[in-house]
């Protein structure tokens, strides 16, 4: 069976399931619900019989009756219209204790726990351009609060307790699952976020995830930690784009504070602003970059155009910092391009078609 044949059924699958878990949901409350309604009729059935009022007086004797809001009568009663009042009330006592009882038993049996959960699953199922966030240790918590600095939705994979709990308190949304399983990263909605960060403590858990995750979704953007050389080669080969060593990450940082703190503490402030850097990389179709072929950036006037900077260009293995005004544009080309959201939609507006790939630090966005 063929990837979409495997997915459809999938899909299918899961509909059923939901479908189920809604039936199961709602089968406690049918008696209750039947019982209500069945005293409510006869009593307005008895009242139209024994009185002769209209429905909507027989409708609302009932009501005032079985809530006990006790407004008073709508006519002066007959003798069996009060004996219709006294079984409607007995009745209405009979249909509360039923459904006090049924609440006490749903409570025991964690009915409502399971309500809660599918409402968290409905919730994953709607979101979109997230990062899903597989481990909340020390590391993991750090990653969360730079990503919530950014405003950057986060789903949590996470399996102890208490490490969900504290996400939890942080605000974030946790799913108690395995992240190495592929069920898991489906269900935590790999096919619609923006990246994957896999931050667990065991560099064969992150082997694990990076494999389901490369093999569910090819063009995903995945980061893994690593504690070592070795662990690291494998997880690049696994299909991890990025692969971080906490510890060289620390050194690199300190030993970048010692020498250039200037660059350091602009990165900083660049991660708690509304600025970002994203990589534009141009088509390799001649037809598409015909428009921009041949043109120097002074003739596009980019910058001018969008309010968002071109930092620098990449072209294979060189790095063009500063482009000047006379440069061209070509094929297959990465503009490295910094500005606020609505300045990097500008400029993607403004080139168009001619724009391939769009990546920035939190993943990367196919062209449609």
């Amino acid at each position: 069976m063929n990837k979409p044949r495997r997915q459809q059924v999938s899909r299918r699958l899961k509909t059923g399931q939901r479908r189920r878990q809604l039936q199961l949901l709602a089968r406690p409350w049918l008696l209750p619900v039947l019982a209500l309604t069945a005293v409510i009729l006869s009593g307005a059935i008895g009242y139209r019989i024994t009185e002769g009022w209209d429905w909507g007086d027989c409708l609302w004797m009932v009501l005032i009756t079985i809530s006990t809001i006790g407004y008073g009568e709508v006519e002066p009663l007959s003798q069996a219209g009060r004996l219709v009042t006294v079984l409607i009330i007995a009745g209405g006592l009979l249909v509360v204790q039923l459904t006090i009882q049924r609440v006490l038993g749903l409570s025991q049996s964690g009915y409502f726990r399971q309500v809660r959960d599918i409402r968290f699953r409905r919730m994953l199922r709607r979101m979109h351009d997230h990062v899903i966030l597989c481990g909340y240790g020390r590391i993991g918590k750090e990653i969360g609060e730079q990503l919530l600095l950014e405003n950057v939705p986060v789903l949590v994979v996470e399996m102890d307790p208490k490490r969900q709990r504290a996400a939890q308190e942080r605000g974030l949304q946790v799913l108690q699952a395995d992240a190495t399983l592929d069920e898991t990263l489906l269900e935590a909605g790999l096919d619609r976020c923006r990246s994957l960060v896999t931050a667990l403590p065991s560099n064969a858990a992150n082997l694990y995830v990076i494999l389901s995750a490369r093999g569910l979704r090819n063009n995903c953007r995945l980061i893994a930690r690593a504690d070592s050389d070795e662990a690291a080669s494998k997880l690049e080969l696994a299909g991890a784009s990025v692969v971080v060593s906490p510890y060289v990450a620390g050194g690199r940082v300190m030993a970048a504070t010692a020498l250039r703190p200037i660059g350091v503490d602009f990165m900083d402030l660049l991660a708690g602003s509304d600025c970002e850097i994203e990589e534009f990389r141009l088509s390799q179709d001649p037809l598409v970059m015909n428009q921009l072929c041949n043109r120097s950036l002074a003739e596009l006037a980019l910058d001018r155009r969008s309010g968002a900077m071109l930092l620098a260009i990449r072209e294979n293995s060189t790095l063009i910092a500063n482009p000047s005004s006379s440069m061209t544009l070509a094929p297959g080309q990465m503009l490295v391009v910094m500005g606020s959201q609505d300045q990097l939609t500008a400029f993607r507006t403004i080139l168009g078609d001619a724009i391939d790939t769009v990546e920035t630090m939190s993943g990367v966005t196919p062209k449609d």
